[in-house]
């Protein structure tokens, strides 16, 4: 497979965060009134933009979220993930090999850039997608475009930005919500499943599947 660019999303893909910003999402809005366990919580918020988060739970609640709970979960969160969060086993590996052929990457996620450089910087792959005097980035978050995923348009300015044809890029998500958004830019979409189901990647609109980040060089070279 030749492609152009690849696009990763940020976390679960790049960094193994998904457990440690879920636990912290489900213990809050069970404090706020709610009764979820974290494989709930997995199903209602994994891949979603924080904005998308909160009109859920407030949803559920049926009534607003109090004063100040926003700013308190963020709080909870970036110190949770300051304390806990490591890259995703085998990315590192993944970096180098598309460096050595010349393939441009990128990061497209859910999440805004304030929680990327968090994530990226503590496990040492913010290098990777951003300069250090932040002039040059690779970073494309959900407080950069009107519609988060499952839209396209963070993988749409992704590909732009690397002037690259959305059909050329290669996405890499980990979650249906994700997976709908690769797709829907018109990009080549493989799912990471270390975690997930892979049938529902699938169902998705995922081309491939595969639980070992180690092989996605070689998935790349067929």
């Amino acid at each position: 497979m030749r492609v152009d660019a690849v696009i990763f999303d940020c976390d679960g893909v790049l960094v193994d965060s998904e457990p440690i910003t879920m636990a912290v999402l489900t213990a809050m809005a069970n404090d706020a009134g709610l009764s979820l366990t974290e494989h709930d919580a997995a199903e209602l918020f994994m891949g979603k933009s924080l904005r998308e988060d909160i009109r859920i739970i407030e949803s559920q609640l049926g009534k607003p979220l109090p004063a100040g709970w926003t700013d308190t979960y963020l709080a909870r969160r970036d110190a949770a993930l300051s304390a806990q969060v490591v890259a995703v086993t085998g990315i590192v590996h993944v970096l180098d090999v598309l460096a050595a052929r010349g393939i441009a990457v990128a990061v497209a996620s859910g999440g805004d850039r304030a929680k990327m450089r968090l994530t990226l910087g503590t496990t040492g792959l913010l290098h990777r997608f951003e300069a250090p005097d932040r002039q040059s980035s690779w970073l494309f978050g959900a407080d950069m475009v009107e519609q988060a995923k499952p839209a396209p348009d963070v993988y749409l300015m992704a590909a732009r930005a690397l002037g690259a044809d959305p059909a050329r890029c290669l996405v890499i998500e980990d979650t249906p919500v994700g997976v709908q958004a690769g797709t829907a830019a018109g990009a080549i979409v493989f799912g990471y499943c270390e975690r997930n189901d892979p049938r529902k990647l699938l169902a998705h609109g995922a081309s491939a599947v595969f639980a070992d980040m180690h092989r996605l060089p070689d998935l790349l070279s067929h």
